[in-house]
């Protein structure tokens, strides 16, 4: 039992060399790799270190870097963060932070890549590479400020353009429509006053008509009195009585016997007149 249990502590002592060495092995290979830019199969020979040894700070770090260059960035940050919890040598700290604020950096996510690099500088202050990146990161946070304020004023000035132009349209749009309001309030102005002509054109037609239907009565009026007075002279000369040759010769003989009475009855008066003027003359004297 005694032999038993010590071949047992000589096999367990005997394998541990050997993992150590596996873990080496698979270190170097995927280191190999990685410097001839392999990162995938990379990748698989720090897994393999891995698990050959769970606890191995290089091959974890390792694995981060080929993760990182594939630009797996999730999962590298992952790997960073979890050996920065866990570690308490600053030099690492300081490598563990540098990386984690590379690829926050990579994720654009600038904010948080600065304050990875603070924590990296704090740990390790003399780190030039790390200042570079930090102001690098800074530089990246400003151009982007500034390309996020003109992005901004960009699109206030659209806007406010937008708005001109909108203004514009409505003030065209007001503009044709006072325009055709307009061209309508012409249109009904123009049919007002051709319909006010045509009224009254119409009404001096009716009272031309009117006066010339006047007149024209007024001259039938005439013609009927005319014919009239023509028909009553003619009824009246119809009414005249007709007297013979015989009577005629009578009334005329009749007229000339009380002319010549006449005259005689003038004659006599004259003489009359002319022995009264002689008498009254010689009377004088």
């Amino acid at each position: 039992m005694v032999k038993m249990l010590i071949t047992m502590i000589a096999a367990v002592v005997i394998s541990l060399p050997s993992a150590a060495q596996q873990e080496r092995k698979f270190i170097r290979g995927g280191n190999d790799l990685f410097n001839k830019q392999d990162f995938e199969k990379a990748e698989v020979e720090y897994r393999k270190a891995l698990d050959t040894e769970v606890k191995s700070y290089e091959g974890a770090f390792n694995l981060g870097d080929a993760l990182y260059k594939q630009k797996k960035f999730d999962e590298a940050l992952q790997q960073f963060q979890s050996l920065a919890q866990n570690e308490k040598d600053k030099e690492k700290l300081g490598e563990l932070y540098h990386n984690i604020g590379n690829t926050l950096l990579a994720m654009n996510k600038l904010d948080e890549s600065i304050e990875a690099y603070k924590q990296s500088l704090r740990n390790r202050p003399n780190s030039q590479e790390t200042k570079y990146n930090l102001e690098f990161a800074r530089k990246q946070k400003q151009d982007q400020q500034n390309q996020d304020q003109n992005q901004d004023q960009n699109k206030d000035q659209n806007k406010d353009q937008q708005d001109q132009n909108k203004d514009q349209q409505n003030k065209d749009q007001n503009q044709d429509q006072n325009k055709d309001q307009n061209k309508d309030e012409n249109k009904d102005q123009n049919q007002d006053q051709n319909k006010d002509q045509q009224d009254q054109n119409k009404d001096q037609q009716n009272k031309d008509k009117q006066d010339q239907d006047k007149q024209n009565q007024d001259q039938k009026d005439q013609q009927n009195k005319d014919q009239q007075n023509k028909d009553q002279q003619q009824q009246d000369q119809q009414a005249q009585p007709k007297i013979s040759k015989e009577d005629a010769k009578r009334l005329l003989e009749a007229l000339e016997a009380d002319e010549k009475k006449t005259q005689e009855k003038v004659q006599k008066d004259k003489v009359q007149a002319q022995k009264a003027k002689k008498m009254k003359i010689e009377k004088n004297w």
